[in-house]
């Protein structure tokens, strides 16, 4: 199984993420940690990186696909895996299906965790740094709907789209994705 885990800040991703490559036995894939452990490789890529991070710019989508591509090449995920914080634009969904195929691998389904804004902030605002206003997790949020609208229009295309109502318990969320994504694991569970 290969999994996609969108959601706005404040969704609940890392604790499902993490849930679901449990019950499923998947390999996490998080853009983040793929950036950290390059900033410890002495590889060309890794050097790029490290001078953007070091530079505090983002790095370009085509070294971020890269990096994508090499770790799903790794053997530990060759049994499933979920992507967690990659694609978060059109763009970026057209390039990963066009990797998957190249790698002669297919999504099984990208999994929203669809939530209301003001219980998205009211998370964010319990867990957040002093920094972290409402106006501007308001922004972080409608951010994060303008770019993901057409992401989730692509993927209800490709009939891999799962809504989840992730305004639920942690263990329902978790029950409904597996449900959703017809996992026979739902049922052990």
């Amino acid at each position: 199984m290969r999994l996609i885990l969108l959601g706005a800040p404040g969704a609940g991703k890392g604790t499902q993420s993490q849930q679901l490559c449990q019950t499923l036995g998947l390999r996490a894939i998080s853009t983040d940690t793929l950036l950290r452990s390059q900033l410890k490789q002495q590889t060309e890529l890794a050097k790029q990186v490290r001078a953007l991070v070091e530079a505090d710019e983002l790095v370009p989508d085509t070294m971020m696909l890269e990096l994508i591509g090499q770790r799903l090449l790794e053997r530990d995920v060759a049994h499933g895996w979920l992507l967690e914080g990659y694609p978060r634009t059109l763009a970026q969904a057209e390039e990963l299906d066009s990797l998957l195929n190249r790698l002669n691998q297919s999504l099984t389904y990208a999994v929203l965790l669809d939530i209301p804004d003001a219980v998205l902030i009211s998370r964010s605002l319990n867990c957040a740094r002093q920094a972290d206003q409402p106006e501007a997790l308001q922004r972080r949020i409608e951010l994060f709907r303008d770019r993901t609208l057409p992401l989730l229009e692509h993927y209800k295309q490709q009939n891999r789209l799962a809504v989840i109502n992730g305004d639920q318990a942690i263990g329902e969320v978790r029950e409904e994705i597996l449900q959703k994504i017809g996992s026979t694991e739902a049922d052990e569970t």
